[in-house]
């Protein structure tokens, strides 16, 4: 199987590192030349001129995009219509319409498109997944989630901090996982409440975000994203009725990631408590992009991540109308 890379930076790095043996990385492009004329050289490809010229590459059945937000819908597009399937980078476009043509043109194609959201594909969360859905917290109430990281000198220079390219801040950076980890917890989810405010970064975009999302049910997703976390942190907590999941770390800067398990006693107390931890290397990237190549193999479609995907958007969308951003 023949692939390509379009942003060869640190995601399209790690993405590429991820590539099972048997698929081909038969080119790569970026606009930065000297960046992709280093990745060319890394991983042993051919370093197109041009985006029209890579996707013209006989056999090439997939591309992986890693681009800035505000390319990511257009680039996608571009590459359905050469007739190729789509591995894009969350949150597959700046905001939900950007995205609905993307999922349009796939559709008319009948090609896949699969948006990397690797953290459903951690060890702890996987793992937390199957406990909450094996009845093991019993009928879950509702769940909390933390995610943050502190910047770095000139953070707000860089283009994460300008929404004409970003699509916004915290939200639509790391607030995408927390809400696509609880959609998938869940279900389908409405806002109830959010915020966005902009603490200690000075840029346009928000550095923090404050949300509740609710499902029809009325179980609450509490939910956290920060640039000014000064020591980077990620913790989800399920709580249910007979018991709590509770993972914190995903690995490096993060922490070591782990799960604790507390079951609730018929008696109640103290509950009983039992760790798994998870040290690195971390292997989310290759299983979620062996999961998608998978699919074109066989047909099947379990890295199918477009509606979860859209929901994350619409969020998103609701979120920055509701607070004026």
């Amino acid at each position: 199987m023949k692939a390509a890379v379009i942003g060869c930076g640190l995601i399209g790095k790690k993405r590429a590192l991820a590539f099972p043996s048997n698929v081909e990385l038969v080119g790569c492009f970026d606009e930065a030349t000297l960046v992709a004329e280093s990745f060319a050289a890394e991983f042993n490809t051919r370093n197109f001129a041009s985006i029209g010229e890579l996707l013209e590459v006989q056999n090439l059945e997939f591309v992986v995009i890693a681009t800035r937000h505000d390319s990511l819908h257009s680039l996608a597009i571009a590459a359905l219509q050469a007739g190729k399937h789509v591995f894009i980078e969350k949150p597959g476009a700046i905001n939900l319409l950007q995205f609905e043509k993307v999922c349009e043109v796939a559709h008319k194609r009948n090609l896949r498109v699969h948006v990397g959201y690797n953290h459903r594909h951690h060890p702890a969360i996987k793992k937390a997944l199957e406990l909450s859905g094996n009845g093991s917290i019993g009928e879950v109430m509702f769940l909390r989630g933390r995610y943050g990281h502190g910047g770095r000198l000139g953070y707000e220079k860089e283009w994460r901090a300008d929404k004409s390219k970003s699509g916004g801040g915290e939200l639509i950076d790391q607030g995408t996982h927390l809400i696509e980890l609880s959609i998938g917890i869940l279900g389908g989810l409405k806002l109830d409440y959010a915020a966005t405010p902009n603490y200690f970064w000075d840029m346009a975009v928000e550095d923090n975000v404050f949300m509740s999302l609710k499902n029809e049910a009325g179980n609450i997703a509490f939910l956290q994203a920060s640039c000014t976390e000064w020591k980077n942190m990620f913790s989800l907590e399920i709580y249910g009725k007979t018991g709590k999941i509770e993972i914190s770390g995903l690995g490096r800067s993060y922490g070591l990631e782990t799960l604790t398990f507390h079951k609730m006693l018929p008696e109640m107390g103290p509950p009983l408590t039992e760790t798994w931890s998870f040290p690195e290397p971390d292997d989310s990237w290759a299983i979620e992009i062996s999961e998608f190549i998978n699919d074109l193999r066989t047909g099947t479609n379990n890295s199918d991540n477009l509606e979860s995907s859209l929901e994350v958007l619409r969020v998103i969308d609701e979120i920055y109308l509701r607070t004026n951003r």
